[in-house]
């Protein structure tokens, strides 16, 4: 029976390679707590804590603190047992999603590799290629952006996220100026919506009536609204033809259950960063199960946080819309263990 040894962590910062800006804010840097659990019979697993805007309490101070609670109950504890300590941990810490499911990424794989099993088999081992699209950060004028759409262009990428503010004329007169330059740069491509709950149903439905006299196609609007304006994602849904998905709404089986009952949007956007491993598991399935279009995300990671994401996507084959491009904001390797980040492709090499 393996035991847990350790639980390691260490604050990491990188610079990014553009700025990175929603309607939340702007950051040049991602600073991230990288979490290792390592087992008495010398097998370990990774896992990332990303910060974000999104999750203002999980600073990197507060992320060690938890870590660091989540280290005593959890020395010596069988591998087995690690979902039990992670619901107490849970329960006392209902705010720091990310903190733990970073915690349990990192627990998750140490446990595969005691039964000598990859991720990627865990999964269904479907897919051994995967396209994911890029963001284009919210940056009115397009200023500082030609080398990033440059860059983007030059690695194949074909559809963009867009963010947008919620400021409806900023960001139509930002979009306009986005499929221009995406014309000339990229000849055809494809435009996703992030709206970083920056919107108001009546806004929203002002913005999709600007795109169809703009006649620029939106593939998906996500999150438009704030995650918790139940009353205004009922009042939206089903207008226009653009699907809504939803990210900031959904954390867990409960709150994508709601999402159905609803009806309050058309797909869910799935982070193992703000969900886990088995919350993640449990709302791809519940979503397939009611026919909801599925998304997979992820936060401004280094590949130690993304590759879990990527092996969940490739693994099932399960997902409509691919936004996996964190790394693509670093500078960083083109190759993490089996994975090789090719243009706007992750191959996952035979042994994965």
């Amino acid at each position: 029976m393996s035991r847990v040894r350790q639980i390691h962590y260490r604050k990491i910062t990188r610079p990014t390679r553009t700025v990175f800006a929603t309607s939340l804010g702007s950051k040049s840097t991602i600073t991230s707590v990288l979490v290792q659990a390592s087992l008495d019979d010398g097998v370990s697993g990774v896992g990332e804590v990303p910060t974000s805007f999104s999750f203002p309490r999980e600073t990197p101070d507060a992320i060690i603190r938890v870590l660091t609670e989540a280290r005593s109950l959890m020395r010596g504890m069988p591998i087995e047992d690690y979902p039990t300590a992670l619901a107490k941990l849970r329960e006392n810490h209902r705010e720091f999603h990310m903190t733990l499911s970073g915690l349990e990424v990192a627990l998750f794989r140490a446990s595969l590799a005691c039964g000598d099993r990859s991720e990627f088999a865990h999964w269904g081992g479907r897919l051994r290629r995967l396209e994911t699209d890029i963001t284009i950060p919210f940056t009115p004028g397009g200023a500082g952006l030609g080398p990033w759409l440059d860059r983007a262009a030059s690695k194949g990428f074909r559809t963009f996220k867009v963010k947008v503010s919620g400021k409806i004329e900023a960001d139509l007169a930002f979009l306009r100026w986005v499929s221009e330059q995406l014309t000339r740069k990229v000849g055809e491509f494809t435009i996703r919506l992030d709206g970083n709950q920056g919107y108001t149903s009546p806004t929203y439905r002002r913005m999709l009536d600007g795109l169809t006299k703009a006649k620029i196609a939106v593939e998906l609007f996500e999150q438009p609204l704030r995650w918790d304006d139940y009353a205004g994602l009922k009042r939206i849904r089903g207008h226009g033809e653009v699907p809504v998905i939803l990210d900031e709404t959904v954390f867990d089986a409960d709150a994508c259950q709601r999402v159905i009952d609803d009806e309050l949007g058309d797909g869910v956007n799935i982070k193992i960063a703000k969900s886990g491993v088995a919350g993640s598991a449990a709302i791809c399935k519940l979503a397939r199960s009611a026919g909801l279009k599925l998304m997979i995300g992820c936060m401004t990671e280094t590949m130690a946080g993304l590759s879990a994401g990527i092996y969940l996507a490739a693994g099932t084959g399960a997902f409509d819309y691919v936004d996996l491009d964190g790394v693509h904001f670093l500078f960083a390797r083109r190759r993490w263990g089996p994975i090789t980040v090719s243009g706007r492709e992750y191959i996952l090499e035979p042994g994965a």
